[in-house]
């Protein structure tokens, strides 16, 4: 008798678990509670981006975009991600998404690297968001200070920018304002 396949994880099973999970290619994966440098890199870069970007763009910028950290999307039924920030354009997404899991493609995605997790997300994820169509992926490296930008082209990802904690940066999709990268790396503004 053949073993049956094994089956598949969806949001279903993450709402019966306690902890941060997400699914990936159908499997349960543990979010290991991130170090100081991992929530640091990810506060800095929702604070600055917030600041210029998020709704009508109070800090300066231009607003126009929907940023947040730590929510649920789910990209396919057994890919459903926790990213570390995420955002969406107000001009396809006019209303502020709701509930868990948002089920629209985000316009933008970062993810910080961690030894518990960098496989994921350079491999497993990227792929994902391709797939799914999501335009813009930034990576960020606490360890390394660098941040790295890739643009959706087709059938791939491409190289858009890869920049270090001492740089000034015009990074897509946020090049209307210079983004001083070492807000990811506990620099002060």
């Amino acid at each position: 008798m053949a073993d049956a396949a094994p089956k598949l994880a969806t949001t279903a099973d993450l709402a019966e678990l306690e902890g941060r999970f997400e699914v990936l290619g159908g499997a349960l994966v543990e979010k290991v509670a991130p170090s100081f440098e991992h929530s640091d890199a990810q506060a800095g870069g929702v604070a600055f981006l917030r600041a210029s970007f998020h709704h009508g763009g109070g800090g300066g910028g231009p607003g126009g975009w929907w940023i947040v950290s730590e929510c649920e999307i789910e990209l396919e039924a057994h890919e459903v991600f926790v990213p570390d920030l995420v955002g969406w354009r107000r001009r396809h997404v006019p209303a502020r998404p709701t509930g868990r899991p948002i089920r629209v493609r985000p316009d933008w995605v970062c993810e910080i690297l961690a030894p518990s997790n960098a496989r994921n997300d350079l491999v497993h994820k990227l792929r994902a968001y391709l797939r799914a169509g999501v335009p813009h992926y930034w990576l960020v490296d606490p360890d390394e200070e660098v941040l790295t930008v890739y643009r959706h082209a087709g059938s791939g990802y491409v190289l858009a920018l890869t920049a270090t904690r001492d740089e000034l940066v015009r990074a897509e999709p946020f090049a209307e304002v210079e983004l001083p990268v070492g807000v990811f790396f506990g620099a002060e503004l």
